[in-house]
């Protein structure tokens, strides 16, 4: 009887060709993704390009070798003015540097103080007279601040080598009773000729220096979630409140597929119910249904993880009602092309995952490859994250909502169009 009931569902599992390879293929699928943001593209594992705006208060010649290097560092993508269509813009100042950190323009900015060239290394501990540069970051992308401090320290040593002579020059004349003045001359053109001969591909170095373990001290200064209690809630909250969001949507919108196959959907097309008001008023219902789950994700984050909800409800309401349209109609969508259960399942569970993953649900797409980041975009995940994102992290005002309200709203459009197209199916001819 066991044999007998296992060969039963596998003949059902049969028939369903579609079902019978999307079980073979969510695994597949969902694995090539992990491979592609972790591994990259080529299969090797390579580090991002972090954006880091720099703003240079020091007219010096070193000061002006240290910016050029940091843009020819290959682990970085050093922006000395905002990016603009015509090129034109106003090189970065600290303020301007600090409001494109705040609003994610770029992860982290770097300053470099006036009077830095002066001495750009000296060796010794950390002191009033060592040369300082200032890190801005964002705590949301931890690891930016670390690669750029770094990379920094390498730049410093392999685009400054007559920099780092001079200072270990001094060290010596400190340490070792004073040099000739012929060895004072002999060392100066010898730094000449290291100046004029430096090397333009510098060796690869560890990024992974603490700020102002090196040989000059970085500061860093966190510019967004300085005074929250709990910063990072908020993005899990948006992120798995998203993924679950739209598994919930999937699955109530399989009462759908109940009803054909029951006859009950035949029945309540012979009234004066048209298809259209019936995906209405599931899309209503499941709607309704997704804002309250996301209400409850967000009250208890509040409640238990110290989420400041009560000041952002505008926000949250307006990304809370685009992202449960969106979600939902993803739902109505997935249930209309299903031919069984077993369909839906397999179809959800593909599309959810996948979505989730190169959306920013499971891992931050901050931290992917940038044609990841890109490619993330077409998926709802990304853009109610990014939405929660500015109201509860960068606490940015509701009209700067528009581009993610837009999108989860057009999407919405769209697959409720898809959807309702597909069911034309089930009407009676």
């Amino acid at each position: 009887m066991i044999w007998s009931v296992a060969a039963n569902r596998l003949m059902n599992l049969r028939h369903d060709r579609a079902a019978l390879t999307l079980s073979f293929v969510v695994p597949v699928v969902f694995f090539s993704v992990f491979a592609m943001i972790f591994g990259g593209a080529t299969g090797r594992s390579e580090t991002r390009k972090v954006r880091v705006a720099v703003v240079n208060e020091d007219d010096s010649d070193n000061a002006k070798r240290l910016v050029a290097a940091l843009k020819e560092e290959k682990g970085l993508a050093a922006l000395t003015a905002p990016e603009t269509k015509d090129g034109k813009a106003a090189p970065f100042t600290i303020a301007t540097a600090e409001a494109a950190v705040k609003n994610g323009d770029v992860p982290v900015a770097l300053l470099v103080p006036r009077g830095f060239g002066d001495r750009p290394i000296r060796f010794g501990g950390p002191s009033a007279d060592r040369p300082r540069l200032t890190i801005l970051s964002d705590p949301s992308d931890p690891v930016a601040p670390q690669i750029l401090s770094g990379l920094v320290q390498k730049v410093m040593m392999t685009a400054l080598p007559d920099a780092l002579a001079r200072a270990g020059m001094d060290e010596l004349d400190k340490w070792a009773g004073g040099l000739t003045p012929e060895q004072r001359a002999r060392m100066g053109e010898s730094l000449k000729r290291m100046k004029e001969n430096r090397p333009s591909q510098a060796p690869a170095a560890s990024a992974g220096n603490e700020a102002g373990s090196g040989m000059v001290d970085i500061e860093r200064h966190d510019v967004l979630g300085e005074k929250k209690k709990n910063p990072m809630v908020a993005f899990y909250a948006a992120g798995i409140g998203v993924m679950f969001l739209l598994f919930s949507t999937a699955g109530a919108g399989g009462a759908l597929i109940e009803e054909v196959e029951s006859g009950t959907l035949d029945r309540i097309l012979s009234t004066r119910v048209s298809m259209t008001n019936l995906l209405l008023g599931k899309l209503v219902y499941l709607a309704g249904l997704a804002a309250a789950q996301l209400t409850v994700m967000f009250v208890w984050g509040a409640l238990v993880f110290h989420l400041e909800l009560a000041s952002h409800l505008a926000g949250f309401a307006i990304m809370t009602v685009a992202t449960a349209l969106a979600a939902s109609t993803f739902g109505l969508l997935l249930a209309a092309v299903s031919r069984s259960r077993m369909q839906l399942v397999a179809i959800s569970n593909l599309s959810v995952l996948v979505m989730s993953a190169v959306g920013g649900s499971m891992f931050p797409r901050f931290l992917m490859p940038a044609a990841m980041q890109k490619f993330g975009l077409i998926t709802l995940n990304a853009w109610a994250i990014d939405g929660f994102q500015k109201v509860f992290w960068r606490e940015e005002p509701i009209a700067h909502l528009w581009p993610q309200v837009t999108v989860l709203c057009l999407i919405a459009v769209v697959l409720f169009a898809l959807a309702r197209r597909v069911a034309r199916r089930w009407e009676a001819v």
